[in-house]
């Protein structure tokens, strides 16, 4: 078929580019009309042509193929406007064509003749090259050709010497196929193809060039050689096909690859779930176990109560029994004053009934006293064990119960030392008196038995409750060691190193009085106060009592401390108090720096349970954000 463009019309090669700019602005414009419908097109320039009726990729396909032949050049001028057109103005029309279709369409242009043969890796030859220009790899050559990109240029040598030939060298891809196809076209365009090499007899100082092919390769000379040694001889159809075969498998192996990722991130997901499960069930029991424990605490608190009561309900009987014994004493005293009037034998007997009576009412007072001396030391027992359980508070549930019972057995037995001392001071009272005191002996005994008991478990909890201690610090500081590097300071919950001196006070404060030397100056002072810090016989604290509460304080007498403020100012006071009072809380005995969990928003220490759930926050975001 015959383009209907007038073929015979004269037109350069040189123009070629801008009658086809022109061509395609009547294209834009819709002087000349190519697209039909959404996804059919026509062929404005081929007119006379039976098939009228394109699809994107076949007109495509159809205008890059003309434009790449050795038609006219108004023909190709303008089927390179039309290709110029569909890929920058109808490129939408691409985005609805199956996967092997558009892939396609990144062919490169063909030659009318498909089963045309070519040298591949793309190579271009030049001939009657003076041998000047070959020097330094051919530099010089393949700066004229630099439009073309070539990648190489070689000299072809014979058995007699150089040639006068040289092979260029193009990308293996589609790019490299259009660069070799310009590459000829460009030689031809100035009649110095190969076939003005065959034709011409005097060459002159002319460089001749064309894309070599399938009778380039089967020469018996040396180019031939060179040709058949460093590339195959291939059609654009079989390439075509090659990487196709590449692609499709390129994409089968891409497959397989996403779903084997896929796959393993699901199972990291299971994981991750599974970890959120046991996390989620280890903190229910935590928080179940925290319950239990208050409530046990509460009941114990309240059984406390209640056998303080009776412990006092019990002393105010006893109390109300000895003033009952007391007026009754005194009311018999009475009736012998009155008896006085008797004979001198019951007087005598009065008498000695008065110094009976006497002595059993000094006997009544000494037993009154140690009452109060009991009573006494029972208050001042039960003030201690109220001290030592709100000391004790934090400690396990079950070391909790066994002081409490601890407490209740001491109480138990100073009474029971009361009693009998009471009832000691009354012996002369009868067999009942000493039937009661026996009982009470056995009792004391038997409870200071059980007390013996509760010491020696008492001190087996205490010893397993330390090694707990230890236990959770050790895991404490493995917590601070691994979250060093993952928690920053910016972060809610950090890692604060109690006891160190900010530097920033010191820099200011030194920026006002050493000028330029100021950050050596600060780094100097900060390491001084960092190790009077560490100093254990630099001890600035004094203890002040608030009520029954006792408290260390900063000693703002302190001469170090009274220098530094006249000296340096209020800013850097502050931070080697608040350093101060950091290892004084944290590490009093050490006097050295520790890292501590810290929470910036409460600007406090943090638990571990705290640090915990925020990494697995951290770690949760993270998972949302990839």
């Amino acid at each position: 078929m015959e383009c209907s463009s007038d073929e015979s019309s004269e037109l350069s090669e040189t123009d070629i580019d801008d009658y086809a700019e022109k061509s395609y602005l009547d294209l834009k414009s819709g002087k000349l009309v190519a697209r039909l419908a959404s996804d059919r097109f026509r062929c404005p320039f081929c007119p006379g042509k039976k098939k009228q009726d394109y699809r994107y990729n076949e007109l495509l396909q159809h205008a890059v193929g003309v434009g790449a032949s050795n038609r006219a050049a108004k023909v190709k001028a303008n089927h390179q406007a039309l290709a110029k057109l569909l890929k920058e103005d109808h490129a939408d029309a691409a985005a609805t064509l199956p996967p092997r279709q558009a892939l396609a369409l990144s062919n490169p242009p063909k030659p009318v003749k498909d089963q045309e043969v070519f040298v591949w890796p793309w190579m271009g030859i030049l001939t009657n090259v003076p041998i000047e220009q070959t020097q330094g790899g051919g530099a010089i050559l393949m700066k004229q050709l630099a439009d073309f990109k070539p990648l190489r240029y070689t000299a072809v040598y014979g058995s007699h010497g150089y040639t006068g030939y040289g092979i260029v060298l193009f990308t293996k891809d589609w790019i490299g196929f259009k660069n070799a196809l310009a590459f000829q076209n460009f030689f031809k365009s100035q009649r110095l193809g190969k076939m003005d090499w065959k034709e011409t007899k005097r060459h002159g100082k002319y460089v001749f060039g064309w894309l070599a092919k399938e009778e380039d390769y089967k020469s018996n000379d040396p180019v031939g050689a060179f040709l058949s040694a460093n590339g195959d001889l291939k059609t654009v159809s079989d390439l075509e096909q090659e990487m196709s075969s590449k692609t499709d498998n390129l994409i089968a192996n891409l497959a397989q690859q996403i779903t084997a990722k896929s796959k393993y991130l699901q199972e990291l997901e299971c994981k991750c779930n599974q970890m959120n499960l046991s996390l989620q069930r280890a903190m229910e029991e935590t928080d179940l176990l925290h319950k239990r424990y208050n409530e046990e605490m509460r009941n114990m608190e309240s059984a406390t109560r209640e056998h303080t009561q009776r412990v006092f309900q019990e002393t105010d009987k006893l109390r109300k029994q000895l003033v009952q014994k007391e007026s009754y004493i005194q009311r018999r005293s009475r009736q012998l004053n009155e008896l006085v009037a008797q004979t001198d034998m019951e007087r005598r007997k009065l008498e000695e009934e008065r110094k009976k009576n006497a002595d059993e009412n000094d006997s009544l007072n000494m037993a009154r006293i140690e009452q109060q001396k009991a009573d006494e030391c029972a208050l001042k027992l039960l003030e201690k064990h109220k001290k030592e359980k709100e000391a004790a508070f934090n400690k396990m549930l079950q070391l909790e119960r066994q002081v409490d019972e601890k407490q209740k057995l001491e109480l138990d037995i100073e009474q029971l030392k009361g009693k009998l001392e009471v009832v000691k001071h009354m012996e002369g009272e009868g067999a009942d008196v000493k039937k009661r005191s026996e009982e009470l002996t056995a009792e004391l005994n038997e409870r200071m038995e059980e007390m013996e008991d509760l010491e020696a478990l008492n001190q087996t909890l205490v010893i397993k409750e330390r090694m707990a201690n230890d236990e959770i610090q050790d895991a404490k500081k493995e917590l601070i060691t691994g979250l060093s590097e993952l928690l920053g300071p910016r972060s809610n919950i950090r890692i604060k190193r109690m006891g160190e001196l900010d530097e920033k006070p010191f820099l200011l404060a030194c920026k006002q009085r050493y000028g330029d030397n100021a950050e050596m100056e600060a780094v100097k002072l900060c390491s001084s106060w960092q190790e009077h810090l560490k100093d254990p016989n630099w001890h600035p604290f004094k203890i002040v009592t608030t009520g029954p509460m006792a408290e260390q304080v900063i000693n703002d007498k302190d001469e170090k401390l009274v220098s530094l403020k006249e000296q340096l100012g209020e800013d850097v006071y502050k931070a080697v108090t608040t350093a101060l009072l950091e290892i004084n809380e944290y590490n009093a005995s050490g006097s050295y720096v520790v890292s501590e969990l810290w929470n910036n928003k409460e600007n406090r220490k943090a638990s571990i349970t705290e640090a915990i759930q925020h990494v697995l926050k951290q770690w949760k975001a993270q998972k949302r954000r990839r």
